[in-house]
């Protein structure tokens, strides 16, 4: 069980095998990125960098973002390395930053309402 200072939750990790990656799919956004998790990820892949950003990364405004595809059942939208037959994450071990902070997010400190309704994981503190 993990639990972080400020939030009212606690994270029962063993249900993300359970889940099958929710966290991973769903309406359209952005997966961020920092430069390290691009060099890291490239690494991973065993991809030169500049043909990692081509293949993967999407220029935005104010920085990067993982590409989206579309879910098997056409629903919505998953993470481009979110394996949906397996219900893993194809990258997990050098995963970006956004992902490894999950669900210990600034938005959730105080209202965790959705974030409980989508993840299983979710435990209330009492």
């Amino acid at each position: 069980m993990l639990k972080q200072e400020g939030y009212r939750f606690s994270f029962d990790e063993s249900k993300c095998k359970e889940c099958g990656g929710k966290c991973c799919k769903g309406e359209s956004g952005y997966v961020y990125l920092t430069l390290e998790d691009m060099q890291k990820i490239a690494e991973f892949l065993g991809m030169d960098f500049m043909e990692f950003t081509q293949k993967y990364i999407r220029k935005l405004v104010a920085g990067y973002s993982l590409l989206e595809k579309k879910e098997i059942n056409g629903k919505g939208y998953a993470c481009i390395f979110l394996n949906e037959e397996k219900g893993e994450c194809e990258i997990y071990k050098v995963r970006p930053m956004q992902c490894r902070t999950f669900p210990f997010w600034q938005g959730f400190k105080q209202d965790y309402s959705e974030l409980k309704n989508e993840c299983m994981g979710i435990v209330d503190e009492i």
